[in-house]
């Protein structure tokens, strides 16, 4: 799967999540300053991210990334 695709995924359930167009969301947008996520939106958002792309991630790591590109990036190694 192109690491783009992934990245549009991510803007996708972020979007949702939030309560943003995912078109105005920034590649390198971070999750809590850029886009005003909570904490328990973070879960939300983890949760997702696993009903997007049919993965289970582990969540203390995921939790741990901060932006809409290094989702992108961490989701797309569990992909592989």
């Amino acid at each position: 799967m192109a690491s783009r695709e992934v990245l549009e995924r991510v803007k996708k359930v972020t979007g949702r999540v939030l309560g943003l167009d995912p078109g105005t969301i920034e590649d390198n947008a971070n999750f809590v300053f850029d886009l005003g996520a909570e904490s328990s939106q973070s879960i939300e958002l983890v949760a997702g991210f696993e009903e997007e792309f049919g993965i289970e991630m582990e969540e203390d790591a995921a939790l741990a990334v901060q932006t809409v590109g290094d989702a992108a990036t961490f989701i797309a190694k569990y992909l592989k």
